[in-house]
């Protein structure tokens, strides 16, 4: 059991281990800095996340950025022996490297960094903002209607009236370039490439 996230990263690039359960309190770094170091550095050793965070953007942060499974406190040991399971059968499973960049002309999104590039800009955005631009980017030239958008990036807590979808789609535009997120006129926007 390692003491601190410096040691963890240690045992983590011995191979020694088939699965590491990282809780993301650690005295010296936060755990979520050691997941993007071993992320960082190609390791595909299964992660587990233990942790007591149990907010909906802790569970995005650790799944995005890089962990098999989060499990949040208290748990029953019998689910997080279940969950090890499933993560050493997969771990024998060949793992496909999953490109963390997304490209449509351009325009670049780094799934992991959360960075945006135009051409060669950095591009500051928002966290919602950057989920928009990434369904856009992942949806290029498809036609996404406000109620589509407002559902994949709000959820369903906004209602459909609201204005809110047309007020980040200017926001991208300041940003990504005015002519680059088209207006289909009573349907929804389009990324034009």
């Amino acid at each position: 059991m390692a003491k601190n996230g410096r040691e963890a990263v240690q045992m983590a690039n011995s191979e020694e281990f088939d699965l590491l359960i990282l809780d993301l309190g650690l005295p010296d770094k936060d755990g979520l800095v050691v997941l993007e170091e071993l992320r960082g550095r190609g390791e595909y050793l299964p992660i587990i996340v233990l942790t007591a965070r149990d907010g909906v953007d802790d569970t995005v942060a650790g799944l995005e950025g890089g962990a098999d499974d989060y499990i949040t406190k208290p748990f029953r040991f019998e689910e997080l022996l279940a969950r090890i399971r499933v993560q050493l059968r997969n771990r024998h499973q060949p793992r496909v490297k999953e490109d963390t960049k997304l490209r449509v002309g351009d325009i670049t999104l780094d799934l992991l960094t959360r960075q945006v590039w135009v051409s060669d800009r950095l591009v500051e955005l928002s966290a919602r903002e950057f989920i928009l631009a990434e369904t856009f980017v992942r949806h290029p030239m498809q036609v996404l209607s406000r109620e589509q958008l407002l559902n994949r990036i709000w959820g369903y807590d906004y209602e459909p009236g609201s204005n809110i979808v047309d007020v980040y789609v200017g926001h991208l535009r300041r940003k990504l370039g005015s002519d680059r997120i088209e207006t289909v006129r009573g349907v929804g926007y389009r990324l034009r490439v």
